[in-house]
């Protein structure tokens, strides 16, 4: 799964952490093309509009394989070394 991760994360494929509104699929996939948020999220309904049913399939699998957007500002997580007295 981290090799489809990293791909999409190559693509610049990645649902950002701000401007989502459900997971961010729609998000960023307008980043990935240059378009705002609210018109990707339009256009993104009007495509999966043509094909009945299609967006019961295709948003929850571009949720699952679209990375979450990384930040410098992430908290790396460290353990704690345990003292002993």
């Amino acid at each position: 799964m981290t090799d489809i991760h990293e791909g999409f994360r190559r693509q610049g494929l990645v649902r950002p952490r701000d401007g989502r509104v459900l997971a961010g699929v729609c998000a960023g996939l307008g980043r990935r093309f240059g378009l705002e948020p609210w018109p990707a999220r339009l256009l993104f309904v009007l495509v999966l509009l043509v094909i009945p049913g299609s967006q019961l399939l295709v948003y929850p699998v571009l949720w699952i394989l679209m990375p979450n957007e990384q930040t410098d500002s992430t908290p790396e997580v460290t353990t704690p070394i345990p003292t002993t007295i």
